[in-house]
């Protein structure tokens, strides 16, 4: 027996109803207003909306008991405070161009969303007014009454979704809720690197602050990098490159990572769009577009990016959150992010990221109970050093020599001249276990693993070789027909172009197939249909597929692996110094083809501390 449907009732037909006011409002809250995060950005957004260049957050219990917005804004008369409160009534658009939008808030339904499922108390004073208040609980709004207050704005939430109790199951631990809230402040703060940010546990009564981050002076780039520092830490600001590009009236500015500073999840991710945050898809697919060559799969990049552009441009309201947005041109979007990170980290050259080495020094340990420090006096001259090693010298036929010729493991050069240290990777001066090379330069030392290095070295070449002269398509001898749904058929055509270029040549077979005639060479045999149904995912997911040229590139990445200097080689200081050389010159060569680091950089201060010099 087939149940019968809950949405039909059979006894009577169904009426239709006006919705009350109060309904209208938890229903809006419930799209709105998600969790206490969601209560926050939109309280806070709408302080920024206000031109304040001070916010302060107090919460409790995670936002479920208290959340509290106090700013240094504008303010309202006491004769906004009740139309602030009525659902899309707002002071941000005047509702004749909804593409033509410069603030945060637009919608009008964050403070009645509010009001409907908890207890909101407004306080406010403009320069010109007395301060007023005003409150409105389970949708039921109170008189205003006069009130003190300085300047500003203090919005109030207590007991988050009280009328609403079943929402308070959805809930997670106070710990938890806390931790989304400080993501919010994070972002924003990274959003308006010029507006000062406090943030703080009151559920004790003591108001912990738990972030912290003063307004930031100087131009963009600096108060961005000030930002940075504050809320992502001294690491990321010190491993990241300043990116500033233009194209067809957008413009990207922000930081973005080395690839060695690469992260186990996207966590270190934050994207705007004219200043507002959004988690889209599309423009993290572009991200990791930008890294596919130089990071695997499992790592992420770490970025703070801006896309700066006419808001006629882009719709932001395609989503209730406002954390999707809509290009009028998305391929335009997804081409300025790929093509300025790739630009800016080939400028990068051979550059590393400087956690690299710390982490190198971190891993040389002290023996346990090790003697007290001893301090030694100032290094001496150049000729005592050199009277003293003489000095200490073996004996020409003594046993230690033929000893130290037998070593398999370490092989040492002649003292290298001065202009060769001061290049960027120094002069090679030994190579240990066949397999790094170890460098001196003015100020310390660089050990490189040769083979890593090398087979980055040999990847670009191949890179640039398959640049230059395209890449080899084989024909088939019997073309292979696949039957696609017609909507996919069209995906695939409409990109036909793009993938002759890399070698897979397609076309209509007449209905809804696709007869493929030519693959790249360079993969050898090639399951057609798989591939292509793997780009039409990407193409659905992100409205574009790098799937080929990923795969070109991962064969061309296992030729230059197999092309390279092996581990266990033997080299001679010519070769290990055309090597240091050639690194400094190719963009990329810091990182490996897996985004692992080529090189480890120890400055001499850093390496005497160990040894307690210093």
């Amino acid at each position: 027996m087939i149940a019968s449907s809950p949405n039909i009732h059979a006894a009577s037909r169904p009426i239709i109803r006006q919705l009350d006011e109060s309904a209208i409002n938890r229903i809006a809250a419930g799209e709105v207003v998600e969790r206490p995060a969601s209560a926050v950005k939109e309280l806070v957004e709408n302080a920024l909306d206000a031109g304040a260049r001070r916010i302060t957050v107090d919460y409790a219990d995670g936002g479920k008991t208290l959340i509290r917005v106090s700013d240094d804004g504008c303010g309202m008369t006491p004769d906004d405070l009740p139309l602030a409160l009525s659902r899309h009534a707002t002071s941000k658009i005047d509702g004749t161009d909804l593409l033509n939008i410069h603030s945060f808030g637009f919608r009008g339904e964050a403070l009645p969303s509010l009001g409907a499922v908890g207890r909101l108390t407004i306080t406010s004073r403009t320069t010109e007014t007395d301060g007023a208040t005003i409150t409105v609980a389970g949708g039921r709004m109170d008189a205003v009454r006069p009130a003190a207050l300085s300047h500003g704005t203090v919005v109030e939430l207590r007991d988050l979704f009280y009328a609403t109790p079943a929402r308070l199951k959805f809930m997670r631990t106070d710990r938890a809720e806390a931790q989304a809230i400080a993501e919010v402040i994070k972002r924003l703060a990274l959003a308006e690197p010029e507006v000062g940010f406090t943030l703080r546990d009151v559920s004790g009564g003591d108001g912990r602050v738990m972030f912290r981050a003063d307004p930031a002076s100087g131009d963009f780039f600096d108060a961005l990098h000030g930002r940075v520092s504050s809320v992502l830490g001294r690491d990321f600001a010190d491993n990241a490159l300043a990116i500033d590009a233009v194209r067809d009236g957008l413009r990207l500015v922000g930081y973005a990572a080395l690839p060695t500073y690469s992260r186990g999840s996207s966590a270190a991710q934050y994207l705007f769009v004219n200043g507002r945050p959004v988690q889209d898809r599309l423009l993290f697919g572009a991200l990791r577009a930008a890294y596919m060559d130089v990071l695997s799969r499992d790592r992420h990049p770490a970025a703070v990016l801006n896309i700066e552009c006419d808001p006629q441009s882009v719709d932001v309201n395609v989503h209730p959150a406002k954390s999707e947005v809509r290009f009028r041109d998305p391929a335009l979007a997804r081409a300025l992010i790929v093509s300025a990170l790739r630009h800016a980290l080939a400028e990068a050259g051979h550059r590393a990221s400087s956690t690299v080495g710390a982490e190198t020094l971190g891993a040389f340990q002290p023996e346990p109970g090790a003697p007290a420090r001893v301090y030694q006096m100032d290094r001496p001259s150049a000729g005592a050093i050199g009277r003293a090693f003489a000095y200490q010298a073996p004996a020409p036929h003594s046993p230690l020599i033929s000893g130290f010729a037998e070593m398999p493991t370490a092989r040492v050069e002649d003292a290298a001249p001065l202009d060769a240290m001061a290049r960027p990777l120094g002069a090679a001066r030994a190579q240990v276990h066949e397999n790094y090379i170890i460098a001196q330069t003015v100020d310390g030392m660089v050990i490189v693993d040769q083979h890593a290095a090398h087979e980055r070295l040999v990847y670009e070449r191949l890179k640039a070789q398959r640049d230059a002269t395209g890449i080899t398509a084989q024909a088939l001898l019997i073309p292979e027909i696949i039957e696609l749904s017609p909507s996919d058929t069209a995906r695939l055509l409409d990109i036909a172009p793009e993938l002759a270029k890399l070698g897979l040549v397609i076309e209509g077979f007449g209905g809804a197939a696709i007869a493929v005639r030519e693959v790249p060479a360079i993969l050898g045999r090639v399951d057609a249909a798989a591939l292509l149904r793997d780009i039409l995912d990407d193409i659905a997911d992100l409205g574009n597929s790098d799937r080929l040229q990923g795969r070109i590139d991962a064969v061309l990445s296992r030729m230059a692996c197999h092309g390279s200097v092996r581990s266990g080689r033997q080299m001679r200081a010519e070769e290990m110094n055309a090597l240091l050389r050639e690194m400094e010159a190719t963009p990329l060569s810091g990182q490996c083809n897996h985004g692992r680091p080529t090189y480890v950089e120890l400055k001499l201060a850093d390496i005497e501390k160990l040894f307690g010099r210093r």
